[in-house]
Protein backbone atom coordinates (compact mmCIF):
# COMPACT_ATOMS: atom_id res chain seq x y z
CA UNK A 1 0.00 0.00 0.00
CA UNK A 2 1.65 3.62 -1.15
CA UNK A 3 1.16 6.77 1.30
CA UNK A 4 -1.50 7.68 -0.90
CA UNK A 5 -3.30 4.94 -0.45
CA UNK A 6 -2.77 4.51 3.02
CA UNK A 7 -3.73 7.99 3.82
CA UNK A 8 -7.12 7.73 1.79
CA UNK A 9 -7.85 4.63 3.92
CA UNK A 10 -7.65 5.99 7.00
CA UNK A 11 -9.89 8.51 6.16
CA UNK A 12 -12.39 6.26 4.99
CA UNK A 13 -12.09 4.53 8.34
CA UNK A 14 -12.30 7.63 10.45
CA UNK A 15 -15.54 9.09 8.35
CA UNK A 16 -16.88 5.84 8.93
CA UNK A 17 -15.99 5.25 12.67
CA UNK A 18 -16.38 8.52 14.32
CA UNK A 19 -20.30 8.92 14.37
CA UNK A 20 -20.01 5.69 17.10
CA UNK A 21 -17.06 7.31 19.47
CA UNK A 22 -18.50 9.08 22.48
CA UNK A 23 -17.82 11.31 25.26
CA UNK A 24 -18.43 9.90 28.61
CA UNK A 25 -18.83 13.37 31.12
CA UNK A 26 -18.41 12.60 35.02
CA UNK A 27 -20.67 14.79 37.15
CA UNK A 28 -21.55 14.70 40.56
CA UNK A 29 -23.01 16.86 43.50
CA UNK A 30 -20.04 18.39 45.46
CA UNK A 31 -20.97 20.70 48.37
CA UNK A 32 -20.90 25.30 47.65
CA UNK A 33 -18.30 26.94 49.11
CA UNK A 34 -18.48 30.54 50.30
CA UNK A 35 -15.36 32.30 49.74
CA UNK A 36 -14.81 34.61 52.89
CA UNK A 37 -11.76 36.28 51.41
CA UNK A 38 -8.71 34.80 48.88
CA UNK A 39 -7.59 32.17 51.76
CA UNK A 40 -10.77 31.28 53.32
CA UNK A 41 -13.86 29.04 51.91
CA UNK A 42 -16.99 27.97 53.97
CA UNK A 43 -18.37 24.65 52.94
CA UNK A 44 -22.01 25.13 52.68
CA UNK A 45 -24.46 22.49 53.55
CA UNK A 46 -26.21 22.51 49.41
CA UNK A 47 -24.74 21.03 46.83
CA UNK A 48 -23.91 21.94 43.42
CA UNK A 49 -23.66 19.00 40.44
CA UNK A 50 -20.36 19.47 39.17
CA UNK A 51 -18.38 18.69 35.45
CA UNK A 52 -15.48 16.50 37.60
CA UNK A 53 -13.75 14.74 34.42
CA UNK A 54 -14.45 12.80 31.45
CA UNK A 55 -13.79 10.17 29.57
CA UNK A 56 -14.24 8.02 25.85
CA UNK A 57 -15.97 5.22 24.84
CA UNK A 58 -17.61 3.29 21.44
CA UNK A 59 -21.05 1.66 20.55
CA UNK A 60 -20.56 -1.27 19.51
CA UNK A 61 -24.67 -2.15 19.64
CA UNK A 62 -27.90 -0.43 17.41
CA UNK A 63 -28.93 -0.43 20.73
CA UNK A 64 -26.79 1.51 23.04
CA UNK A 65 -24.22 -0.53 24.71
CA UNK A 66 -21.01 1.06 25.12
CA UNK A 67 -17.43 -0.24 25.37
CA UNK A 68 -15.05 2.00 28.08
CA UNK A 69 -12.23 1.45 30.36
CA UNK A 70 -13.63 0.68 34.31
CA UNK A 71 -11.36 3.22 35.68
CA UNK A 72 -13.19 6.07 33.58
CA UNK A 73 -16.31 5.30 36.00
CA UNK A 74 -15.09 4.49 38.70
CA UNK A 75 -16.85 6.58 41.22
CA UNK A 76 -19.86 5.05 42.16
CA UNK A 77 -21.84 8.39 43.01
CA UNK A 78 -21.23 10.06 39.88
CA UNK A 79 -23.51 10.37 37.03
CA UNK A 80 -22.16 9.53 33.44
CA UNK A 81 -23.81 11.60 30.45
CA UNK A 82 -22.82 9.86 27.14
CA UNK A 83 -22.57 12.98 24.33
CA UNK A 84 -22.44 11.50 20.82
CA UNK A 85 -20.95 12.61 17.67
CA UNK A 86 -24.30 14.18 16.39
CA UNK A 87 -24.24 16.50 20.51
CA UNK A 88 -27.15 14.43 21.31
CA UNK A 89 -26.85 13.43 25.30
CA UNK A 90 -28.30 10.29 27.40
CA UNK A 91 -28.00 9.34 31.02
CA UNK A 92 -25.58 5.83 30.89
CA UNK A 93 -26.25 3.06 32.63
CA UNK A 94 -23.52 1.02 34.03
CA UNK A 95 -23.77 -2.75 32.83
CA UNK A 96 -20.57 -3.95 34.42
CA UNK A 97 -17.36 -3.69 35.34
CA UNK A 98 -14.06 -6.16 34.99
CA UNK A 99 -11.35 -4.32 37.19
CA UNK A 100 -9.22 -6.83 35.94
CA UNK A 101 -9.16 -5.67 32.21
CA UNK A 102 -10.06 -2.17 33.44
CA UNK A 103 -12.90 -3.00 30.81
CA UNK A 104 -16.61 -1.45 31.46
CA UNK A 105 -19.95 -1.94 29.86
CA UNK A 106 -22.40 1.10 29.65
CA UNK A 107 -25.96 1.20 28.12
CA UNK A 108 -28.10 4.23 27.01
CA UNK A 109 -31.86 3.98 26.09
CA UNK A 110 -31.62 4.54 22.47
CA UNK A 111 -32.36 2.71 19.00
CA UNK A 112 -30.32 2.60 15.51
CA UNK A 113 -27.25 4.04 16.81
CA UNK A 114 -23.85 4.14 14.57
CA UNK A 115 -21.67 1.54 15.73
CA UNK A 116 -17.82 -0.23 15.86
CA UNK A 117 -17.65 -3.66 14.91
CA UNK A 118 -15.49 -5.61 16.95
CA UNK A 119 -12.17 -6.97 15.45
CA UNK A 120 -9.85 -9.65 16.62
CA UNK A 121 -6.48 -8.71 18.13
CA UNK A 122 -5.12 -11.78 17.81
CA UNK A 123 -3.13 -12.13 14.78
CA UNK A 124 -1.83 -8.44 15.27
CA UNK A 125 1.46 -7.57 13.45
CA UNK A 126 4.33 -4.83 14.48
CA UNK A 127 4.56 -2.11 12.58
CA UNK A 128 0.61 -2.73 11.59
CA UNK A 129 -1.39 1.08 11.18
CA UNK A 130 -3.65 1.74 13.83
CA UNK A 131 -5.63 4.65 14.54
CA UNK A 132 -7.04 5.64 17.90
CA UNK A 133 -9.98 7.84 18.48
CA UNK A 134 -11.41 9.87 21.91
CA UNK A 135 -12.23 12.98 23.67
CA UNK A 136 -8.57 13.96 24.47
CA UNK A 137 -8.08 15.52 27.39
CA UNK A 138 -11.80 15.58 27.82
CA UNK A 139 -12.44 19.05 25.88
CA UNK A 140 -11.11 18.07 22.26
CA UNK A 141 -13.68 15.64 21.25
CA UNK A 142 -13.12 13.40 18.45
CA UNK A 143 -9.49 14.06 18.21
CA UNK A 144 -7.73 11.34 15.92
CA UNK A 145 -4.28 10.11 16.14
CA UNK A 146 -2.47 7.84 13.99
CA UNK A 147 0.46 5.16 14.78
CA UNK A 148 1.55 1.82 14.36
CA UNK A 149 1.50 -1.59 16.81
CA UNK A 150 5.22 -1.03 18.65
CA UNK A 151 4.38 -4.13 21.29
CA UNK A 152 2.39 -7.12 22.04
CA UNK A 153 1.53 -8.46 25.21
CA UNK A 154 2.74 -5.96 27.60
CA UNK A 155 2.67 -5.96 30.90
CA UNK A 156 1.90 -3.35 32.94
CA UNK A 157 1.04 -1.77 36.64
CA UNK A 158 -1.37 0.67 36.49
CA UNK A 159 -1.81 3.72 38.80
CA UNK A 160 -3.64 3.26 42.21
CA UNK A 161 -7.41 4.32 40.82
CA UNK A 162 -9.31 3.47 43.33
CA UNK A 163 -8.98 1.57 46.61
CA UNK A 164 -7.93 -1.75 45.20
CA UNK A 165 -5.05 0.13 44.33
CA UNK A 166 -2.70 -0.73 41.67
CA UNK A 167 -3.89 -2.63 38.81
CA UNK A 168 -1.93 -5.61 36.86
CA UNK A 169 -3.13 -5.08 33.10
CA UNK A 170 -1.35 -7.88 31.19
CA UNK A 171 -1.20 -8.82 27.48
CA UNK A 172 -1.29 -4.77 26.38
CA UNK A 173 -1.31 -3.77 22.80
CA UNK A 174 1.75 -0.64 22.57
CA UNK A 175 1.05 1.65 19.97
CA UNK A 176 2.68 5.01 19.45
CA UNK A 177 -0.63 6.84 18.35
CA UNK A 178 -1.23 9.42 20.81
CA UNK A 179 -3.44 9.19 23.94
CA UNK A 180 -3.62 11.77 26.33
CA UNK A 181 -6.04 12.41 29.44
CA UNK A 182 -9.31 11.70 27.89
CA UNK A 183 -8.84 9.45 25.54
CA UNK A 184 -8.85 6.75 28.02
CA UNK A 185 -12.18 4.25 26.78
CA UNK A 186 -11.43 5.02 22.77
CA UNK A 187 -11.24 2.99 20.25
CA UNK A 188 -7.77 1.14 18.56
CA UNK A 189 -9.14 0.21 15.08
CA UNK A 190 -7.24 -1.18 12.44
CA UNK A 191 -7.61 0.20 8.49
CA UNK A 192 -11.13 -1.49 8.23
CA UNK A 193 -13.00 0.04 11.08
CA UNK A 194 -12.84 -2.28 13.79
CA UNK A 195 -11.95 -2.04 17.24
CA UNK A 196 -8.86 -4.07 18.12
CA UNK A 197 -8.05 -2.65 21.40
CA UNK A 198 -9.52 -0.18 24.40
CA UNK A 199 -7.04 3.06 24.49
CA UNK A 200 -6.46 3.19 28.57
CA UNK A 201 -2.86 4.51 29.20
CA UNK A 202 0.11 6.60 28.38
CA UNK A 203 3.60 6.70 30.27
CA UNK A 204 4.52 10.04 31.30
CA UNK A 205 7.65 11.05 30.89
CA UNK A 206 8.11 9.02 27.45
CA UNK A 207 7.04 9.61 24.15
CA UNK A 208 4.75 7.74 22.03
CA UNK A 209 4.52 4.60 24.27
CA UNK A 210 0.83 4.54 24.62
CA UNK A 211 -1.19 1.41 25.49
CA UNK A 212 -4.41 -0.58 24.99
CA UNK A 213 -6.35 -3.53 26.38
CA UNK A 214 -6.71 -6.08 23.17
CA UNK A 215 -10.34 -6.53 22.15
CA UNK A 216 -10.52 -9.89 22.87
CA UNK A 217 -11.07 -9.56 26.62
CA UNK A 218 -13.79 -7.19 26.11
CA UNK A 219 -15.36 -10.09 24.13
CA UNK A 220 -15.78 -12.49 26.81
CA UNK A 221 -16.77 -9.77 29.04
CA UNK A 222 -19.64 -9.07 26.46
CA UNK A 223 -20.22 -12.96 26.24
CA UNK A 224 -20.20 -13.30 30.04
CA UNK A 225 -22.69 -9.82 30.51
CA UNK A 226 -25.10 -11.20 27.71
CA UNK A 227 -25.39 -14.65 29.26
CA UNK A 228 -25.13 -14.26 33.49
CA UNK A 229 -26.29 -9.93 32.79
CA UNK A 230 -22.61 -9.51 34.65
CA UNK A 231 -19.13 -10.36 34.16
CA UNK A 232 -18.94 -13.30 36.46
CA UNK A 233 -15.52 -13.74 37.36
CA UNK A 234 -13.78 -17.34 39.02
CA UNK A 235 -12.61 -17.43 42.30
CA UNK A 236 -10.37 -20.14 43.74
CA UNK A 237 -9.78 -18.57 47.31
CA UNK A 238 -5.60 -19.09 47.88
CA UNK A 239 -2.93 -16.29 48.85
CA UNK A 240 0.44 -17.36 47.41
CA UNK A 241 4.03 -16.70 46.65
CA UNK A 242 4.86 -17.58 42.49
CA UNK A 243 8.50 -19.58 43.32
CA UNK A 244 11.10 -18.85 41.31
CA UNK A 245 15.44 -20.09 41.61
CA UNK A 246 15.99 -16.91 43.77
CA UNK A 247 12.65 -17.83 45.95
CA UNK A 248 13.76 -21.07 46.57
CA UNK A 249 17.50 -20.21 46.88
CA UNK A 250 16.31 -18.02 50.02
CA UNK A 251 13.63 -20.33 51.33
CA UNK A 252 15.03 -23.44 50.66
CA UNK A 253 11.44 -24.36 48.50
CA UNK A 254 11.86 -27.99 47.53
CA UNK A 255 10.85 -26.79 43.39
CA UNK A 256 11.64 -23.57 41.83
CA UNK A 257 8.40 -22.95 40.04
CA UNK A 258 4.97 -23.51 41.42
CA UNK A 259 2.52 -21.40 43.73
CA UNK A 260 3.39 -21.63 46.90
CA UNK A 261 0.58 -21.40 49.39
CA UNK A 262 0.96 -19.13 51.82
CA UNK A 263 -0.37 -16.85 54.95
CA UNK A 264 0.59 -13.19 54.69
CA UNK A 265 0.85 -13.42 58.55
CA UNK A 266 -1.40 -10.61 59.29
CA UNK A 267 -4.55 -11.17 62.03
CA UNK A 268 -6.97 -13.81 61.22
CA UNK A 269 -5.14 -13.87 57.69
CA UNK A 270 -5.38 -17.53 55.92
CA UNK A 271 -3.53 -19.24 53.17
CA UNK A 272 -6.39 -20.96 52.01
CA UNK A 273 -9.64 -18.97 52.56
CA UNK A 274 -12.42 -19.94 54.74
CA UNK A 275 -15.28 -21.86 52.64
CA UNK A 276 -13.76 -21.11 49.78
CA UNK A 277 -13.46 -23.25 46.24
CA UNK A 278 -9.70 -23.99 47.97
CA UNK A 279 -10.55 -25.27 51.08
CA UNK A 280 -13.29 -27.22 49.48
CA UNK A 281 -10.91 -29.01 47.27
CA UNK A 282 -8.83 -29.52 50.18
CA UNK A 283 -5.49 -27.13 49.54
CA UNK A 284 -3.64 -26.27 52.56
CA UNK A 285 -1.25 -24.17 53.54
CA UNK A 286 2.74 -25.01 52.24
CA UNK A 287 1.03 -26.96 49.54
CA UNK A 288 2.67 -26.03 45.84
CA UNK A 289 0.47 -26.10 43.28
CA UNK A 290 3.11 -27.12 40.16
CA UNK A 291 0.21 -27.94 37.46
CA UNK A 292 -3.53 -26.35 36.81
CA UNK A 293 -5.68 -27.98 34.53
CA UNK A 294 -3.06 -29.40 32.92
CA UNK A 295 -0.91 -27.31 32.68
CA UNK A 296 2.32 -26.59 34.29
CA UNK A 297 2.57 -23.38 36.43
CA UNK A 298 6.00 -21.06 36.13
CA UNK A 299 7.26 -18.11 34.17
CA UNK A 300 4.95 -18.99 31.18
CA UNK A 301 2.28 -20.51 33.06
CA UNK A 302 0.99 -18.01 36.34
CA UNK A 303 -2.19 -19.05 37.99
CA UNK A 304 -3.83 -15.80 38.76
CA UNK A 305 -4.11 -15.67 34.23
CA UNK A 306 -4.98 -19.41 34.19
CA UNK A 307 -7.77 -18.86 36.92
CA UNK A 308 -9.15 -16.01 35.24
CA UNK A 309 -9.07 -17.94 31.63
CA UNK A 310 -11.30 -20.71 33.56
CA UNK A 311 -14.81 -21.33 33.45
CA UNK A 312 -17.25 -21.40 36.51
CA UNK A 313 -18.72 -24.73 37.50
CA UNK A 314 -16.55 -27.66 35.92
CA UNK A 315 -13.43 -29.58 38.35
CA UNK A 316 -10.65 -28.58 37.24
CA UNK A 317 -7.38 -31.11 38.17
CA UNK A 318 -4.83 -29.73 40.35
CA UNK A 319 -1.21 -31.23 40.79
CA UNK A 320 0.12 -29.86 44.50
CA UNK A 321 2.74 -30.76 46.09
CA UNK A 322 2.40 -31.21 49.81
CA UNK A 323 5.90 -32.22 51.83
CA UNK A 324 7.74 -34.97 49.54
CA UNK A 325 4.60 -36.05 48.22
CA UNK A 326 2.62 -35.34 44.85
CA UNK A 327 -0.91 -35.37 45.19
CA UNK A 328 -3.66 -35.02 42.65
CA UNK A 329 -6.97 -32.87 43.62
CA UNK A 330 -9.56 -31.24 41.76
CA UNK A 331 -11.34 -28.07 42.41
CA UNK A 332 -14.58 -26.05 41.23
CA UNK A 333 -14.34 -22.05 40.86
CA UNK A 334 -17.13 -20.26 41.94
CA UNK A 335 -17.55 -16.56 41.37
CA UNK A 336 -16.00 -13.85 42.90
CA UNK A 337 -17.90 -11.33 45.04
Amino acid sequence: MNHQNEDQKVIVTVRKSLPAVVSIMISKNVPRVEKKNFFTAIPKKETKKTLVGGGSGFIISPDGMILTNRHVIIDKNAEYIITTSQNTRHSARVLAKDPINDIAILKIEAQNLPTIPIGNSFGLELGQTVIAIGNALAQFQNSISKGIVSGLSRFLVAGAVDEEGPHHLRGLIQTDAAINFGNSGGPLLNLEGEAIGINTAVVFGAQNINFAIPISAAKKDLEEVKKHGKIARPYLGIRYVMLNPEIQAETGAPVNSGAWILPEHLPEDYGVTKKSPAEKAGLKENDIIIEYNGKKIGADGKLDEMIQNSSIGPAIPLTILRGKKELRLKVTLTERD
